[in-house]
């Protein structure tokens, strides 16, 4: 008897898990965190009008969600000045990003991103037989001229940029990224990850041209929509590019109930201000706990502080352990030098208050 006959690519892969979720950590300490400020989520919550609508939505939960997210297209379409076929709804980035990667990346196909950036897109392209070219990060910003070049020397088939950055929380003003979407070589599709870009400045984002076959955007109703666990995003594209989704997507992979949420909490924009606004004051927060313990926070245009503990990787990870001792959960960038901070997710005065109390203790422990 056999089992099953994996692939020779699964097969010469590891069990990977780009992110190790809250709850497997409390589960291995035995008891839960008090301070959840790790994982870059709203701690303020959905809009009371998404909640209101998915709670409506559940007495129709026996009935798949609209395999076409037809509503909810018509409306991102409307708020973006595009049409309804350069929008593609998904769960949530990280599983439009696995189409994508499925759609233009066969084995050996080069892609390049930074060192530092989002793991699970790189999940994606090693999932699929890719190969992964990173380039350094460039005063703790993405950069967007290396990009460009590696992607020109190796012809790769797509490039990756998140902006605001994640895990950094830096920027770039919308005319560096417009310069880089110029400069894509042919052949080579811009991925632009915005998931942090309704809490940037104005100016951080470019113009939307759907039409533009250099570049695909994604978007998301994880972070200021504060639906991370309804598992909605989007991606903004050409026409013919985003119909190619429908050769690989799982038609009813959106919950009905999420689509519901996102369809109501896009149209509470009273609701995304007033979070726009409580994100930036912990935001403010944070800085101000930091400095008072002399470290350096970076400036943010997303809802997370990366701070500098001010010396290597190695103690950054102390300070970082000894807050999960303390039931303070954050996380922190995976590769030097960007290893050298810690991220802090901004939340309410309360949770903020944990973490006040847990850091001039954490640092005494590391450095001890």
């Amino acid at each position: 008897m056999t089992g099953p006959r994996f692939t020779p690519l699964v097969d010469s892969l590891p069990a990977t898990v780009p992110f190790v979720g809250p709850e497997t950590l409390e589960r291995g300490r035995g008891r839960p965190f008090r301070a959840r400020l790790g994982a870059n989520e709203s701690l303020f919550g959905p809009s009371p009008k998404a909640v209101a609508a998915m709670q409506a939505a559940v007495r129709e939960v026996w009935k798949y969600g609209d395999a076409q997210n037809h509503a909810l297209r018509q409306a991102l379409a409307e708020a973006h000045g595009v049409a309804p076929d350069c929008i593609m709804v998904g769960e949530g980035i990280d599983g439009l990003l696995g189409y994508l990667v499925r759609l233009v990346v066969g084995p050996g196909d080069a892609v390049v991103t930074s060192e530092g950036a989002y793991p699970t897109f790189n999940y994606h392209v090693v999932g699929f037989g890719g190969a992964l070219h990173k380039v350094p990060y460039r005063d703790d910003h993405e950069d967007p001229d290396a990009l460009i070049g590696k992607a020109a020397e190796l012809g790769a088939k797509l490039v990756y940029l998140s902006n605001p950055d994640n895990p950094m929380g830096t920027w770039l003003p919308a005319g560096r990224v417009q310069a880089m979407i110029e400069a894509v070589p042919e052949g080579t599709l811009m991925v632009l990850d915005e998931a942090y870009v309704e809490f940037a400045p104005d100016g951080t984002a470019p113009a939307i041209d759907p039409e533009d076959p250099r570049v695909i955007r994604f978007r998301t109703f994880s972070k200021i929509h504060g639906l991370a666990g309804a598992r909605v995003g989007y991606a903004i594209a050409a026409a013919p590019l985003i119909a190619a989704f429908e050769k690989v997507r799982n038609h009813f992979g959106m919950c009905r109930i999420s689509q519901a949420g996102a369809l109501a909490s896009l149209a509470d924009t009273a609701w995304l201000a007033e979070v726009k606004a409580q994100v930036a004051e912990g935001r403010a927060m944070i800085a101000r706990i930091a400095k008072a313990n002399g470290l350096s926070p970076l400036p943010s245009a997303t809802n997370f502080v990366t701070v500098d503990c001010g010396a290597d990787g190695d103690f950054a990870r102390r300070v970082l352990a000894e807050l999960t001792q303390r039931d303070v959960f954050v996380r922190m960038p995976g590769v030097a030098p960007l290893d050298r901070c810690i991220r802090i997710a901004s939340g309410p005065e309360d949770q903020l208050a944990v973490l006040a109390e847990a850091l001039p203790k954490a640092l005494e422990a590391a450095r001890g």
